[in-house]
């Protein structure tokens, strides 16, 4: 289930999850701000195609409405996300690392994080050799 593609609204209903837990429908329609807030039968219809998805969960009954938790985590997402990416791209990153660069978006910082990252696989791998 972790593979699941999200559309944009499932993304940032999903991200109001990660951000603060357990919500009914109503919690997550009034999270998002008023000039931008979907019909709550637009947010329930999405929430019910997460739960279908096994993003989401039902995790109790309140009354007459739902509490939802996530089922995946941000990080599992945005791998996922990152692989369609890297998918439509051929499989390559440098285009992806060569427009962070350009747009600024790519730090010193980042490219020392993602070396030490490098060399700790490479590690892993030569223990596992």
């Amino acid at each position: 289930m972790a593979n699941q593609k999200l559309s944009r609204l499932e993304f940032q209903i999903m991200e109001q999850f990660w951000a603060k837990g357990d919500l009914s429908i109503r919690e997550i329609q009034e999270s998002f701000p008023a000039k931008k807030r979907a019909a709550y039968t637009t947010i329930q219809t999405t929430v019910y195609r997460l739960e279908t998805k096994g993003v989401l969960k039902r995790i109790r009954k309140v009354g007459n409405f739902h509490i939802f938790a996530a089922a995946i985590s941000r990080e599992s997402a945005q791998r996922t996300l990152i692989d369609d990416l890297l998918s439509l791209l051929g499989g390559r990153s440098q285009p992806v690392m060569a427009h962070l660069i350009e747009s600024g978006k790519l730090s010193l910082d980042d490219v020392k994080d993602a070396e030490r990252t490098l060399r700790d696989l490479a590690r892993e791998k030569e223990k596992k050799a």
